[in-house]
């Protein structure tokens, strides 16, 4: 195999990435991927040191928190099945 078809594999597997993601989430996904090698190495490095983990990273860099859906609750419903009046 020689270095050009090398390259050009790059190449389809940089196209078929931008599709399926799409451009404007790919700087958000290179991001979590650094952020996910820097704390991999740092509890490599952790490990062979023998100390506690690292910390993973800073307050002002981690990601945004993911919303929670509200809780549904049914209401009670009497014989008739109207909406029985709660206390």
């Amino acid at each position: 195999m020689s270095m050009a078809n090398l390259g050009a594999h790059w190449w389809v597997i940089l196209i078929i990435v931008v599709l399926l993601f799409g451009a404007p989430k790919l700087p958000a996904l290179a991001r979590s991927m650094g952020q996910s090698m820097r704390i991999f190495k740092n509890e490599i490095k952790a490990d062979k040191d023998g100390d506690a983990p690292a910390p993973a990273a800073p307050a002002a860099q981690a990601a945004p928190a993911a919303t929670v859906a509200p809780v549904v609750t049914r209401t009670e419903t009497n014989e008739t099945g109207d909406p029985a009046a709660k206390p």
